[in-house]
């Protein structure tokens, strides 16, 4: 019970701060439900083309630049076309806080945090330690059933997947992961650094995929879930239910805010996609065979 008290209490920071993409984030309570900042759109034509540090996008003669004024350029035409299908789809305003691969290759050209490869390394592993779906309950009954049948087919993937230990447990501490497995995950995270997309300086492409990676994780708050998403047995909608399995349960039996859940489960499920989509478009092929958008 303690878990859905604290979970309560993040989902209202969440939506009270509304970190929502490349919008401003909410401040303080007074300002909780003022609308997202929006800009009238000032192109007509959005275009990709190649560059030397790999593909940019083009409103209509002018190259898209980062919020630190980088030319934004990412390494694969794949995701370059995906980026530029976010700003064609936009209508009479700009609505940034929509744009997820917009903000995650801003993120990744900008690295506003500086974080090293390391560091990204540790901060997703960090997750395992306290992984959502490790956590469980001990009543009641229909929880702890629900929790066993959803939760454990999923673990026992990840530890046959990767030939490691995981487990779960109904300690506050939460379960006592070996350390052979944060090893062994942590090796299969570094193995991303190993892409190397054609035309493309390699530390590019790892900046590329490992904003995806954290970006995943952060939002399902599981490391567990994140690689199921990645190695394709889990579905985008699939993980978003399973990380908020717990609230999907008390829902069931009280009740809810029908505006509030469905806006946390709508962008879950929005942002958790974006960020999917992300790394497997870093890790495709630089170039496509036929250009979907063009001049």
């Amino acid at each position: 019970m303690w878990r859905s008290c604290l979970r309560l209490r993040d989902r209202g920071r969440r939506l009270l701060t509304r970190p929502v993409g490349p919008g401003p984030a909410l401040g303080s309570p007074a300002r909780a439900y003022a609308p997202p900042t929006e800009r009238k759109r000032f192109y007509q034509n959005v275009s990709i083309s190649q560059g030397e540090g790999g593909f940019e996008i083009n409103l209509d003669h002018r190259k898209l630049k980062t919020p630190q004024a980088k030319l934004f350029t990412v390494p694969s035409e794949a995701l370059a076309i995906a980026v530029a299908t976010e700003w064609e789809s936009q209508q009479d305003t700009i609505k940034s806080y929509t744009m997820h691969l917009t903000t995650l290759c801003n993120t990744s050209l900008d690295n506003p945090t500086q974080w090293s490869k390391d560091q990204l390394i540790r901060a997703a592993i960090k997750f395992l330690d306290t992984d959502t779906i490790c956590y469980r309950v001990e009543e009641p009954e229909t929880l702890v059933e629900l929790q066993k049948n959803e939760w454990d087919p999923v673990i026992e993937w990840a530890e046959n997947r990767y030939g490691v230990e995981i487990g779960s447990s109904t300690s506050i501490m939460g379960p006592s992961i070996p350390a052979r497995t944060h090893e062994v995950l942590a090796n299969h995270l570094a193995s991303y650094n190993m892409w190397a997309l054609q035309g493309v300086p390699g530390e590019r492409v790892r900046s590329f995929l490992w904003a995806g990676i954290e970006f995943v994780v952060t939002q399902l708050k599981s490391m567990v879930l994140t690689l199921g998403l990645t190695d394709l047995h889990l579905t985008v909608e699939q993980a978003a239910l399973l990380s908020l399995l717990e609230e999907e349960y008390q829902i069931q039996k009280w009740g809810n805010v029908e505006w509030a859940h469905d806006y946390e489960l709508q962008e879950l499920r929005a942002r958790t996609a974006a960020g999917t989509l992300f790394i497997h478009l870093c890790s495709q092929s630089s170039t496509v065979k036929h250009k979907l958008l063009q001049e």
